[in-house]
């Protein structure tokens, strides 16, 4: 049984949940105004905002 053609556009990847990285804050460089937060829909398709689940233990999990 082949693979239809929406999951063949998609690989899966190791997801890492909050128990799994650690955040230190700490001095950085970077401009907030130059960071670039758009998502690639597609080669034609762009939006201007980020695409990413609520930062939150509850909403947020491996699978994600």
């Amino acid at each position: 049984m082949s693979k239809n053609r929406f999951e063949e556009k998609f690989v899966e990847y190791r997801g890492f949940t909050f128990d799994d990285v650690l955040l230190v804050p700490g001095y950085s460089e970077v401009v907030p105004s130059q960071v670039n937060v758009s998502t690639k829909l597609t080669p034609q398709i762009s939006l201007n905002i980020p695409i990413c689940s609520a930062a939150m233990d509850t909403v947020t999990d491996g699978k994600l």
